[in-house]
């Protein structure tokens, strides 16, 4: 074996290339459609090559961690994600009436990004602990660990990252075996609890969910983002008009056209079967995903990859949803597409988890 043969084996040895792969041909169109959303601005274009570049090594390292060590993580990352979101309650910056970054004299920090994939390793860790003697307190006890970050989240306020950390967390309770009937009685309080919840919610969350019903009653304020998009989405036809050819998109009637609302520049330009295409290759990515989950070796393994997974969706579900007028508008991004440097790495350091879950001896019960 020649050297480059050899140095190519250990960059690789513990990296799913198929799972590359798809990340890799998602990530090139999130850079083509970025493009044409921010009309040809080659400076917001390098930065999200540089954030992909640096997710994409640190997914590489963290796939190199071995089992062991990322079940040991779980508890200490936790903790500390728990620490610090307190001190966003208590120190937090507030930008735009919202109170989600904490100032650590280097650099500020949004801890909630952090408990995406701390609070399912935490349930995971738990739940393997437990494995053996599970019982219903234990699906209390880690409903509770889930529980605890979300109430800090929600104050904040940020409903978008709150839905994803709680389908995470549901996730996790769902794959460890948590009863149908206890499903259904939980989807009955939860029904039971809507008034209590719509009384908790801020005035312009309020405003997002009417104009989820009827956009029109507020076309130039909450219901602008819905009506735009649908319009761009629907403008798109079977073909969509080209690439750098969207009228929505460049006569600017579109807003957080590079964000949140990217698919809707995607859909406007290449129609409905570039949204075939591209969610064809979302679900090769998920349906790898589930892939190696199935073929985990433990409670702890099945459970995060399975979260992960799962999560990845619960992203592309909610982001979609939300474009084209079926969900309110919570602030999701599209996986990989949207612009961004800190949903890049944490989808990616999650990816690196399932890497290393695939490519790593597995894990035995002792």
């Amino acid at each position: 074996m020649t050297s480059s043969a050899r140095l190519w084996h250990y960059l690789t040895r513990y990296v799913d290339n198929f799972l590359l792969v798809g990340l890799l041909l998602l990530m090139l169109v999130g850079l083509l459609v970025l493009y044409s959303a921010t009309d040809a601005n080659l400076s917001r274009v390098s930065n999200q090559l540089i954030n992909m570049l640096v997710a994409l090594a640190i997914m590489w390292l963290v796939a190199n961690i071995p089992l062991q060590h990322i079940m040991r993580l779980a508890v200490p990352l936790y903790m500390i994600g728990l620490i610090l979101l307190i001190g966003v309650a208590l120190f937090g910056e507030i930008q735009n009436g919202a109170r989600r970054w904490l100032n650590i004299g280097v650099t500020r920090i949004q801890p909630s990004e952090l408990m995406k994939l701390a609070v399912p390793l935490m349930m995971a860790w738990y739940f393997d602990k437990h494995e053996v003697t599970l019982r219903l307190r234990d699906y209390a006890v880690a409903t509770l660990l889930l529980i605890l970050p979300l109430l800090l989240i929600l104050r904040q306020p940020d409903l978008g990252t709150t839905l994803l950390i709680a389908s995470s967390g549901f996730y996790v309770l769902f794959l460890a075996g948590l009863s149908w009937r206890i499903i259904a009685g939980l989807l009955i309080v939860g029904l039971g609890s809507l008034p209590v919840l719509w009384a908790m919610l801020h005035d312009y969350q309020r405003r997002r969910v009417m104009t989820l019903f009827d956009p029109t009653q507020d076309p130039l304020g909450a219901g602008y983002h819905t009506i735009q998009s649908t319009i761009a989405v629907g403008s798109g036809g079977l073909i969509g008009k080209g690439w750098q050819q969207g009228t929505q998109t460049h006569l600017d009637f579109l807003p957080e056209k590079s964000t949140d609302f990217i698919f809707a520049v995607f859909s406007e330009e290449f129609g409905l079967v570039g949204n075939a295409a591209l969610l064809l290759l979302y679900l090769v990515v998920i349906g790898r995903g589930m892939m190696i989950t199935a073929n985990a070796s433990t409670q702890f393994t099945r459970l995060v990859a399975g979260s992960i997974t799962l999560t990845f969706f619960t992203y592309i579900f909610v982001n979609i949803g939300m474009v084209v007028g079926i969900l309110p508008v919570v602030g999701v991004p599209l996986p990989l597409i949207s612009y961004g440097g800190t949903s890049m790495v944490t989808m990616l350091l999650g990816f690196g988890i399932l890497m290393s879950i695939e490519t790593h001896p597995k894990l035995v019960k002792t």
